[in-house]
C-alpha cells in the first residue's frame, strides 16, 4: 500500500537505478521536457492520466501509484532550510550571492513584481569546455507585475 506521494518517488528511483534508466528515455515516453519529467518524477509536478501511464509502464508502476502520479503534490522538496546536498547547496549559494543582484536588475527592467516559476521553462545542457565541461542552465519565467488596488 501507497501512503504519500514520496513512496511513488522512491519507487521511481528504485527501478530507474535497477533498470538503467535515463530520464531523456522518460522524456520521450511523456512528450514533456526532460526537466519538467524529471520534476514530475520526484514529485514536484502533476502528470496526467496519459503521461502517468507512460510513467507507470517505464517504471512498472501500480495502478495506485499511476493514480498517484496524477495528484497535485505539496511543492517543496528540500528536507531542511538549509540545503546539505552539496549541488543543491551551490543553488542556495547563487541565491544568496547573487539574488540581490538578480532582484535588483529584474525590477530595473520590468518594475516590481516576480518572475513566475508556474509560467516556466528550465532547459539544463553540458556546453563542452577545453577547461572543463560547464553546465548551462537557462531558466525562462513569465514576469508578474504587482498590481494595485
Amino acid at each position: 500500500m501507497i501512503s504519500c506521494r514520496e513512496d511513488v518517488t522512491n519507487m521511481i528511483l528504485s527501478a530507474k537505478v535497477r533498470k538503467g534508466i535515463k530520464w531523456r528515455d522518460v522524456t520521450e515516453a511523456t512528450g514533456l521536457s526532460k526537466e519538467w519529467t524529471t520534476a514530475a518524477c520526484l514529485g514536484q509536478m502533476t502528470l496526467d492520466k496519459q503521461q502517468a501511464e507512460a510513467v507507470g509502464k517505464i517504471f512498472e508502476l501500480s495502478d495506485e501509484a499511476i493514480a498517484w502520479l496524477q495528484i497535485v503534490p505539496y511543492k517543496g522538496s528540500l528536507p531542511t532550510a538549509v540545503p546539505t546536498d552539496p549541488l543543491i547547496y551551490r543553488w542556495y549559494e547563487l541565491v544568496n550571492v547573487y539574488g540581490t543582484t538578480i532582484k535588483e536588475l529584474i525590477h530595473e527592467e520590468f518594475g516590481d513584481g516576480i518572475m513566475s516559476a508556474i509560467d516556466f521553462s528550465m532547459d539544463i545542457q553540458r556546453a563542452e569546455d577545453p577547461k572543463g565541461d560547464r553546465v548551462n542552465v537557462v531558466l525562462s519565467g513569465k514576469f508578474l507585475p504587482y498590481k494595485t488596488y
